[in-house]
């Protein structure tokens, strides 16, 4: 399940199975698709492999859909900013009436003036095109481009936090469900212990406190069993909740207890930072943010420059004055205007110099997030590293300890049964044994949790990539 989990490919919300592997696939996805709405509705009487909990978890957990809309945002300002390279039309009409003085000379004009109203209709069209502009356009596309693969970064980014989380909660389900088996083995051997010290306390080999403190072992070992229980049924709550339904503990798992366990790893410490560094989706949004910072650099430096614009209007022109004084002649026209400019601000009140400072600290800041991104990718690889080490070695060390432990335990429980030890001997084995089953239970999750965190921490969790970590074969320990 491991080795699947780790090649197979991402898969967004609704239409973008498998595809969104890279910043570019995503962002192109987003853009174009919808996503899924809803919680998620789990079938109870339906056993969920791991890939099948990460599919439902995809489709319905809030945090996709956050970061889903969010690219989409981003999709809509890069094409806002493509924009700029057309024109724009506007369409106007005017239905007007005015009246006013028209100073006019004597004798023509007996009082000097003449009184003219002008009712008009005049449907217009106008053009504003902007010709050049010193690249700040250009700086503007390019800073929204790099936003919105940024974005589709942050997508893979959230799809693999979220296929680990679900990871983590299932196998924190499967410990909890095989540390509620052995506690419910280690009731059955307090059983048999409290059976033995009654026999011989029937046949007058026991004494009465041993079989009173057989039976408050039988009832610690009781008492764990149920706290077994209650931490299996919150742990099943917790794998709802991670998948996006109703949080219920209202879900059945295909645990694969006989599934192959992560034995070493397949690549060196170098090669998994190397791996790291090309793969981790916050070092992609990081560089791309520090691109579209210095964009925004290109583009408040364009603006210190003139800009060439084109500006034209035609329209209808509809006139019917009338003078109180004389004759005046109707008329309806096309009229037109085209002119061609060129604008420089000369003066804003530092508006261009906080603005271009503003952009040179926002790249200066992203550069530093870059070094700290790469300081804790570097951190987070040598972690996971270690810790999957660790628990190649603890796994191990913990098989060999129950296999003592069970030897230990039976050992003691037969020389008891022949009066050749005392019960103390057996319930301190027995206490052994019960420890050991849960060491062992322990050992296997780290050994899946770490494997599962070796690929995350190496942005390989969802990816069509040779897994870090290599199965035990048919004829492994």
């Amino acid at each position: 399940m491991l080795l699947c989990l780790a090649l197979s490919t991402a898969r967004a919300p609704g239409q973008c199975a498998g595809k969104v592997s890279s910043p570019a696939t995503a962002a192109e996805c987003a853009a174009r698709a919808t996503p899924r709405e809803g919680t998620a509705i789990l079938d109870p009487a339906h056993p969920y492999t791991l890939p099948e909990l990460i599919d439902v978890a995809e489709d319905h957990n809030p945090s996709t859909r956050i970061i889903w809309e969010r690219a989409k945002q981003k999709a809509a300002e890069l094409g806002l900013a493509k924009s700029a390279y057309y024109p724009k039309l506007d369409g106007l009409a005017v239905f007007g009436d005015e009246r006013l003085i028209n100073p006019f000379p004597e004798p023509l004009a007996p009082r000097g003036y003449v009184m003219v109203e002008l009712p008009k209709v005049r449907p217009e069209v106008t053009l504003q095109y902007l010709i050049f502009d010193f690249g700040k356009r250009a700086a503007n596309v390019d800073s929204a481009k790099d936003e919105e693969f940024a974005a589709g970064a942050s997508i893979v980014q959230v799809n693999q936090a979220l296929a680990f989380r679900v990871a983590t909660a299932y196998y924190h389900l499967v410990t909890a469900q095989e540390r509620l088996q052995a506690t419910q083995e280690t009731l059955q051997t307090a059983q048999t212990t409290q059976d033995a010290a009654e026999n011989r306390l029937k046949n007058g080999l026991a004494t009465l406190p041993d079989v009173l403190n057989a039976r408050a072992e039988t009832a610690q070992a009781a008492f764990d069993e149920e706290s077994a229980d209650g931490d299996e049924k919150i742990a099943r709550v917790a794998l709802t909740e991670a998948v996006g339904a109703d949080p219920s503990p209202d879900v059945m798992i295909d645990s694969q207890r006989s599934a192959p366990l992560p034995e070493k790893l397949t690549m060196s410490i170098d090669a998994l930072i190397d791996r790291a560094m090309k793969n981790r989706p916050e070092l992609m949004a990081q560089v791309l943010e520090i691109r579209s910072a210095e964009a925004h650099i290109r583009a408040a430096k364009a603006e210190y420059k003139p800009q060439i614009v084109l500006s034209g209007a035609a329209a209808q022109t509809s006139l019917w004055p009338s003078a109180d004084y004389g004759q005046l002649g109707s008329a309806s026209e096309p009229t037109w205007s085209v002119e061609a400019g060129i604008q420089w601000r000369i003066f804003d009140g530092g508006v261009r110099r906080n603005e271009l400072f503003m952009a040179e600290s926002k790249r200066r800041e992203a550069l530093d997030e870059l070094t700290a991104i790469h300081d804790q990718t570097t951190r987070e690889v040598w972690t996971a590293y270690i810790a999957f080490r660790t628990a190649v070695r603890k796994h191990d060390a913990a098989v060999a300890l129950l296999e003592a432990a069970n030897t230990s335990y039976t050992a003691s429980l037969e020389a008891y049964k022949y009066g050749v030890k005392n019960l103390v001997d057996v319930v301190t084995a027995q206490k052994e044994l019960a420890e050991a089953r849960l060491s062992n239970v322990s050992a296997r999750s780290e050994l899946f949790v770490g494997a599962i965190n070796l690929e995350f921490a190496t942005g390989n969790l969802l990816r069509n990539q040779p897994a870090a970590t290599e199965i035990q074969s048919p004829v492994g320990h």
